[in-house]
């Protein structure tokens, strides 16, 4: 299968370049600095909005488009806000357009979503028919998809939207933020811990796009989470409990929005979501309990625990 990939350069997409073993085309802002990272099939150049060469899709089998400002860096000020909405928007109308202006078009279409399509939703189970959220972030996910599927509904080219929830992984991402205090024994719940964490291994973030680029696969959104979400109360203990570190001095709600700001209300979100779409479509997970996602990550193997007893 030959891909293009945008943001390949980032946590999944790289992961997601390494499982297709390179046979890929790069798009990048800096291509030479791409090709020093990453092993592809060829790198070219592009800014993640303007108009994109639509020879750089011809012959491609699947578009995967994963870029994006990053949501989880910085205060959101005004211009975060701008660029995050941008660049999410923006780029994919520019990724279809491309496609639509292809002579030989790609079979799919996978572009990156997010759970932030729900807002903040309390102990209701979510899964791919559950209706949008309140916000800015729903509503940018929702312009986001809107982007993605007028490939499928205007230029016939099968478009799936991967709504990703809390990527966890050695490299990067929210684990390998929450690692060095967990390791001090400085850590613990945010909030009153209560909230519900869309959490899912990084191994299956690239299976499911996998899945969702292969022939015949799903359309539409896909939750990419586990199947068994747990509460940041529950994902507290089992990481205390696989590092052999107390997790005592949870972070006031006053606190972590002093600290963060707006930004403190995507920490503070609960979201039980369910991988429904992927589990009917066949889609079998590599680590569906955190537990077996700990012993991997963190490598210390650990008794199983009530955070393995959510549905």
């Amino acid at each position: 299968m030959r891909a293009l990939i945008t943001g390949a350069t980032g946590l999944i997409g790289a992961r997601l370049l390494a499982a297709l073993d390179g046979d890929a085309i790069v798009l990048s802002r800096d291509p030479q600095r791409a090709a020093d990272k990453l092993r592809a099939a060829r790198f070219a150049a592009w800014d993640g909005r303007s108009s994109l060469d639509p020879s750089l899709v011809e012959g491609v089998d699947v578009v995967y488009h994963l870029a994006g400002e990053p949501v989880a860096e910085g205060r959101w000020s005004a211009d975060k806000k701008r660029r995050i909405e941008e660049s999410r928007v923006l780029g994919t109308r520019a990724v279809v357009e491309a496609i639509g202006r292809a002579k030989n078009k790609p079979r799919a279409l996978v572009s990156a979503s997010a759970v932030g399509y729900y807002g903040s939703r309390g102990d209701e189970e979510l899964d791919e028919e559950s209706p949008l959220g309140e916000g800015f972030l729903p509503e940018v996910c929702a312009a986001w998809e809107e982007e993605a599927h007028s490939a499928q509904q205007v230029h016939g080219v099968r478009t799936a939207s991967l709504r990703i929830g809390i990527v966890l992984a050695r490299e990067g991402g929210a684990l390998a933020k929450m690692l060095p205090l967990f390791k001090l024994g400085v850590a613990g719940k945010l909030g009153s811990g209560a909230q519900w964490m869309p959490w899912v291994h990084v191994d299956d973030v690239v299976g499911l796009l996998l899945h969702a680029g292969a022939e015949g696969g799903p359309s539409g959104p896909i939750n990419g989470v586990s199947p068994r979400p747990v509460t940041n109360a529950d994902f507290t203990r089992e990481l205390a409990r696989a590092l052999g570190r107390p997790a005592f001095l949870p972070a006031p709600r006053a606190a972590l929005r002093l600290a963060m700001g707006e930004l403190a209300e995507v920490v503070l979100a609960s979201q039980r979501v369910l991988p429904r779409v992927a589990l009917a479509s066949g889609y079998r997970f590599a680590y569906p309990t955190l537990g077996e996602a700990l012993v991997d990550l963190v490598g210390h193997a650990r008794a199983s625990s009530p955070a393995e007893a959510h549905p």
